[in-house]
């Protein structure tokens, strides 16, 4: 039998406490096991879960508490006129089309620059002899860190496989886009002036609007329905054949346009069907730039309560799924919430989501493709 003294039995116990508790899980080693997402969105007032009730009344009368807590989310947003009082610039023959270009005042302290092409179809000789009117496109530029865009709005063939807006109205279509805020002619005109050329003009024009209780976000769609409301009053323009389209930022413009204007008949979004909790799970925040933020938003909703607002309209997705800005599980989080409020109205097909294998933030001639026969097919 070994004996030992009172002093050496406590240094053993403190040997085994320390070799016990090393092999322990400390509760801070568990703690980090989680990502930065996931515990700054376990201690966020995040919205519960989103669903479709089963009958189409009771859905009718939750789309519009839906639809007005979006407009709450964004803001005191200036009212805006039936009918903005448009200045045309410039007109040019261009061959199969004429391209006009022209500015608006949005009653908020900028000048709103834009560009329209007519296809000689929809000339006024024309409609008076087939006794029918155009078909419309609203296209939504991207972002993609360029701001000197201008009429790159209607001709970017650089992030897309064709010109969107000459293609547009080479198969019959009214085309029309604007300089989104920070960007093209505008970029340099916001509260700083010259000195927030480049990115820091999202930065200032975010920062003052938050100051006078209302977003950036709210802003830019603010204008792009000013946009819509003279594009509707076109003497040739179909105002019950008007859709949106865009690629990026631009998309996500888009399928917010529809949800909260029912007058965009058909839209395809390219490249950015983002859900948002799925974004911050990822870790992909950066994706983003400060102007589509909206304060608040995840304390009611996910994006599927804007996309849902578009049923029982037409609507295409077209996403690759190693979009970073996109994550895939969120794409397929939307389809499942989203569909149902396609399938209350019996119109699940109106409602489509195409997810492209081992393809990122691109504009494929595929995607153009099934873009122009969406629109061909819900706009005839």
């Amino acid at each position: 039998m070994i004996f030992v003294n009172h002093e050496t039995r406590l240094r053993i116990f403190a040997l085994l406490v320390t070799f016990v508790t090393f092999l322990m899980p400390s509760p801070l080693k568990a703690q980090t096991n989680q990502s930065n997402a996931e515990l700054w969105l376990s201690k966020a007032d995040v919205a519960p879960p989103f669903s479709i009730p089963a009958s189409r009344g009771a859905w009718e009368k939750k789309r519009k508490v839906v639809r007005a807590e979006l407009w709450k989310l964004l803001g005191k947003l200036p009212p805006r006129p039936t009918i903005p009082k448009v200045t045309t610039l410039s007109q040019e023959d261009r061959g199969d089309y004429r391209l006009e270009k022209f500015q608006f005042d949005n009653g908020a302290g900028a000048t709103v620059p834009g560009y329209i092409l007519l296809p000689k179809s929809a000339t006024t000789a024309t409609l008076a002899a087939q006794k029918t009117k155009s078909p419309a496109i609203l296209y939504c530029h991207w972002h993609g860190g360029e701001y000197e865009i201008g009429k790159e709005a209607l001709f970017q063939a650089k992030h897309s496989p064709v010109e969107p807006g000459p293609e547009f109205a080479r198969h019959g279509f009214v085309v029309l886009g604007i300089d989104a805020y920070c960007f093209g002619e505008r970029n340099g005109r916001g509260p700083d002036g010259p000195a927030e050329l480049g990115k820091e003009g999202e930065w200032t024009a975010a920062k003052f609007n938050l100051w006078v209780g209302r977003t950036l976000w709210g802003m830019i769609l603010r204008d792009d329905l000013m946009a819509l409301d003279y594009l509707a009053s076109r003497p040739e323009v179909d105002p019950k054949r008007i859709g949106v389209t865009g690629m990026s930022m631009g998309a996500t413009r888009t399928w917010w346009l529809m949800g909260l204007d029912e007058r965009l008949k058909a839209g395809v979004a390219i490249a950015c069907m983002t859900r948002y909790q799925n974004l911050i799970q990822h870790e992909m925040l950066k994706a983003h730039g400060i102007y589509y933020f909206v304060p608040g938003f995840l304390n009611h909703f996910d994006s599927e309560a804007v996309i849902s607002l578009i049923a029982p309209r037409a609507i295409l997705f077209q996403t690759g799924d190693q979009d970073g800005g996109s994550p895939v599980d969120g794409i397929h989080a939307l389809e499942d919430a989203v569909r149902p409020a396609f399938e209350v109205y019996g119109k699940p097909a109106q409602f489509q989501s195409l997810v492209y294998p081992g393809l990122g933030h691109v504009y494929t001639p595929e995607m153009w493709t099934h873009t122009m026969k969406w629109f061909e097919e819900h706009l005839e």
